[in-house]
């Protein structure tokens, strides 16, 4: 793998917040457009956020609602992903990956490759 991804959270309750973060072995990820993705049970995988490597700006998915926030720690190599005020639609596998073509003009999983292996969050009381 790529990335080195951390479990973030687990089971966490309605109304509480949590951290993801995927550091990056073998690549710079400022090279590319970083990305997160989370898939929920029964339904398709989604985009959540991008940074750009063309103009640096940070693009997110209308879903977030100002609930997630996407940042990058470039000495560390490192993404984030923290959200607060989870809900439980937001029980989902969250997946971090890059695409070296798109520039965030593109929110398919399939222009993404540098996937990280997923980690599982659960919101429930």
């Amino acid at each position: 793998l790529r990335f080195s991804c951390r479990r973030g959270g687990g089971l966490v309750q309605p109304g509480g917040s949590l951290r993801l973060s995927c550091t990056a072995s073998g690549f710079i990820l400022p090279h590319f457009a970083n990305a997160w993705f989370r898939q929920a049970p029964g339904k398709e995988r989604e985009s959540i956020s991008c940074i750009s490597n063309k103009d640096g700006r940070t693009y997110y998915a209308d879903f977030v609602k100002g609930r997630f926030i996407m940042s990058r720690d470039n000495a560390k190599n490192t993404m984030y992903l923290q959200i607060r005020n989870l809900k439980p639609e937001d029980t989902a596998r969250y997946y971090c990956a890059t695409d070296p073509l798109f520039a965030c003009s593109s929110d398919l999983d399939q222009d993404y490759d540098h996937w990280g292996q997923g980690t599982l969050v659960t919101v429930s009381s």
